[in-house]
């Protein structure tokens, strides 16, 4: 599983700059998949030696009003907590601040690691602007320019050396992991239970009751699941409007050992930006998903309420055209009986094996109905194709030119392999690789 690294600090001390730096590009913020265009400071950095998620949190607010303190001890608070190592960047241009010795002290009360990183630093020249920062009592200081790369290098490597070794994922083929994500309180544990049919963890009207990850081994139909419970928001005495996008770093654990993933949207509150958020991180990592509307019994409902709330799922979650929708009641248990049969039917798709000789006749066909474009000068030209994973399907296709084929037709590929063989809700990936 990745783990988690949190950049933290003030505004305006280069965090955004750190995180470009360390992920080797700047984050884009628009996607080529309708509806998963938004804001994002979550990354999964994979071009070191270990994989890990990089997040780069919001900056504490300047000391101005009593809100300030509460702000960043929320902040600070939940990186403390969620993240696996802390990066805490201070301006070593504007010298150590008031704001900065006020985490400080929290931080290294944190039994985990955190460095503690000097921005603006642009050579060694400059390091003698280090010696404030030692009155923090830290044994060691990590001065960067993450403008200018300088000392980042250092950075990374005693980041990597602290990460855990990352052995081959041997998953179990037979068992299928399934986990409710979705913001804090919407209903996930007590549609854990439901599913279940026992209380088999703690359900509370109160956002961040559920405090950790919490796995259910069970069985459906003879076959194996494993049920991941995924906490809200901790510290339930300081959620905040704010800071409940938080909540998807639970997701992103999560979904780091799941396979079908129900995404948890509450009827009463509607769509919200940070259901879109965390459905599209589902599908972006590949994960089948189902949406689950919950507390439904709390809507006024006539005749034509079920057919609009399923017209407004489907134009925001254009990306999830197909995912299975159900309107749920945790509380009263309407309908939740449906959720496992479509799991079931996701989980089938989502391990569907295509035989060499079927996935090349469709290519053909796909090739016949709609040529490649130009590339060069030259007709692009599709020569096989063979599928290499399952959880999510994954096909290789060999080309002329890889380098030639548009996203446009990828996707038109794609929706070939899903008109033939189905796919229900499950993301598809295509690889191009050169004959040679």
């Amino acid at each position: 599983m990745s783990s988690i690294v949190a950049i933290v600090g003030r505004p305006n001390v280069g965090k955004s700059t750190l995180f470009n730096r360390i992920l080797g590009r700047r984050m884009a913020i628009v996607e080529d998949i309708p509806g998963v265009t938004r804001d994002r400071n979550y990354a999964d950095v994979s071009r070191y030696a270990k994989r890990f998620t990089l997040i780069d949190t919001g900056g504490f607010e300047p000391a101005s009003n009593d809100r300030l303190l509460a702000q960043m001890r929320e902040q600070s608070q939940l990186a403390m907590e969620e993240a696996d190592i802390i990066l805490f960047v201070m301006d070593g241009r504007e010298g150590l601040n008031p704001a900065d010795e006020e985490v400080a002290g929290m931080l290294r009360q944190v039994d985990k690691p955190v460095l503690f990183v000097v921005n603006k630093v642009d050579g060694p020249s400059q390091e003698a602007m280090l010696g404030e920062f030692y009155a923090l009592g830290v044994g060691e200081l990590y001065p960067i320019s993450a403008e200018h790369r300088h000392g980042v290098g250092s950075l990374v490597d005693e980041v990597l050396d602290l990460l855990p070794e990352q052995g081959e994922d041997q998953e179990n083929l037979t068992e299928t992991r399934l986990s409710i994500i979705g913001r804090p309180n919407v209903g996930k544990s007590s549609l854990v239970n439901r599913l279940l049919g026992y209380e088999r963890v703690v359900a509370n009207p109160t956002a961040g009751t559920t405090r950790d990850s919490v796995d259910t081994p069970f069985i459906y139909n003879e076959k194996r699941y494993v049920l991941i419970d995924t906490a809200g928001i901790r510290r339930k005495g300081r959620v905040s409007q704010k800071l409940e996008k938080y909540s998807v770093i639970h997701a992103l654990k999560a979904l780091d050992r799941t396979h079908v993933a129900l995404v948890v949207i509450d009827a009463e509150e509607g769509i919200t930006d940070q259901d879109l958020t965390i459905a599209g991180y589902a599908h972006e990592r590949g994960r089948a998903v189902i949406l689950i509307v919950n507390k439904w019994d709390l809507v006024k409902k006539d005749n034509t309420t079920m057919g609009e709330y399923v017209k407004d799922v489907r134009d925001a979650f254009k990306f999830l055209p197909d995912s299975p929708i159900h309107f749920v009641s945790a509380l009263t248990g309407q309908r939740i009986n449906k959720i496992m049969a479509d799991v079931e039917m996701v989980s089938d798709e989502f391990n569907r094996k295509v035989s060499t000789a079927e996935l090349n006749r469709v290519l053909k066909d796909a090739e016949i109905n709609h040529p490649p474009p130009m590339f060069r000068g030259r007709r692009l030209k599709l020569f096989y194709a063979t599928q290499t994973a399952v959880r999510p399907p994954t096909f290789i296709i060999f080309v002329n030119k890889a380098e030639g084929i548009h996203f446009s037709y990828e996707r038109y590929l794609m929706n070939c392999l899903r008109q033939a063989f189905g796919f229900v809700a499950c993301p598809i990936r295509l690889k191009f690789s050169d004959r040679k």
